[in-house]
């Protein structure tokens, strides 16, 4: 079984796929601590997910597969490298190519820089940029998701989910109540929305200054 410090504080999700859940202190009452896993494959856990403390379902699914998500690093970033501009272009063209101009919701360099976003980026261990996440905060208890993006060679890798876990994980600490997103109607936007629905969040109208757009999918969660 991993060793649980009793110092380590109980989670209230799993930083793998939002689940609720209460993982205790002691190793008899901790979930994680359930599912037997190698040192090497919790090493893994922490670096992808900043725990080991995954819900069963998350544990045994890694498990039966004999694998984990490729490691990486989540960041702050400042918006200046090149990589970063060309992640963004590529997320804006693709964006560009499946909506009408009037349903693309995309933030550029130049809005992603304005105060109240914070913005993520995911790297391997080798340095490759993997993808990347915006948190925008709409009021002291609500923030909003933005800029969701995994570089074309990381995809179906495991980077959306821990970017995603991430901000939520953030959004958590800051004391939001509530977080929400949008993104896309379009057949392509399917495994997107289908990763939120995983994190806890439900289909909603606009909000913030959204309109209703047949385009658009709205979807939120509230947070503990």
């Amino acid at each position: 079984m991993p060793e649980m410090r009793a110092a380590e504080s109980p989670n209230a999700a799993c930083p793998r796929c939002g689940a609720a859940f209460h993982c205790g202190a002691q190793e008899a009452s901790c979930d994680c601590a359930r599912v037997a896993l190698d040192a090497a494959t919790l090493a893994r856990l922490r670096a992808d997910y900043g725990s080991h403390c995954l819900c069963n379902a998350c544990l045994h699914a890694l498990r039966a597969a004999g694998t984990v998500p490729a490691a990486l690093q989540i960041r702050l970033d400042d918006l200046r490298g090149p990589e970063i501009a060309a992640l963004l272009d590529e997320h804006l063209a693709h964006m560009r190519s499946i909506s009408p101009p009037e349903s693309v919701h995309a933030l550029d360099l130049d809005a992603l820089r304005r105060p109240g976003i914070s913005f993520w980026t995911a790297w391997s261990i080798d340095g490759a940029l993997l993808g990347c996440g915006a948190l925008k905060q709409i009021d002291p208890l609500h923030g909003e998701i933005k800029s969701m993006r995994t570089a074309a060679a990381a995809r179906r890798s495991g980077v959306a989910r821990a970017m995603l876990a991430h901000i939520v994980a953030e959004a958590t600490r800051r004391g939001y109540t509530r977080l929400s997103l949008e993104t896309g109607a379009e057949p392509p936007f399917a495994p997107a929305r289908g990763l939120y629905e995983r994190f806890g969040f439900a289909h909603c109208g606009p909000f913030d200054g959204y309109a209703e757009d047949p385009n658009s999918v709205f979807m939120t969660r509230t947070l503990a």
